[in-house]
């Protein structure tokens, strides 16, 4: 028991630094934090389908991520809670939905959350010039991106390995 408690906590803390290293590098490029962003971090949405793990991994790494490239408080809050909400959802889908189609469900939870959350931290917390509908399909192309193509490479890439990389039921008491 105690071994799965360490290593949920150890899986959690790595999707978070993971998720905090790929937002400071698509910071760097000018991708993170705009009308359009292409943040590579949101391709590890597509985790929870693996672990619960990702769950908390994912709401820590955007708390840290929108902390650490200059996001307003307000942004954290309600972008972090856009995370938290895809990633709980993602994980339902993933564990409640009995076929094959699943994993083509799990990326559309944290599409939509962030495209009916993020357009308003926009508009009203940055006062971004543009309307809501400009705001959704640009954070929506955006999404689709990380979320819908690079998650679901990562998703084809880890799925062979997710014993080896996302083991819980061998953990040893």
């Amino acid at each position: 028991m105690r071994n799965t408690k360490v290593l949920f906590i150890t899986q959690a803390a790595v999707i978070a630094a993971l998720y905090v290293v790929l937002t400071l590098l698509a910071n760097a490029l000018g991708l993170a934090n705009q009308a359009v962003q292409v943040r590579f971090s949101e391709a590890l949405t597509i985790l929870p389908y693996f672990t619960p793990a990702a769950i908390p991994g994912l709401f820590l790494g955007c708390i840290l991520s929108n902390t650490l490239t200059g996001c307003m408080f307000l942004d954290t809050v309600f972008g972090s809670l856009a995370t938290l909400i895809g990633a709980v959802l993602t994980y339902l889908i993933a564990k409640k939905v009995k076929n094959p189609v699943a994993k083509w469900l799990c990326p559309i939870p944290p599409i939509v959350a962030n495209m009916i959350i993020v357009p308003q931290v926009l508009m009203h917390v940055y006062e971004a010039p543009g309307t809501l509908l400009f705001f959704t399909l640009t954070v929506g192309a955006g999404e689709i991106i990380s979320c819908y193509v690079l998650g679901m490479i990562l998703l084809f890439v880890f799925e062979p390995r997710k014993n080896a990389i996302f083991r819980q039921n061998d953990v040893v008491a």
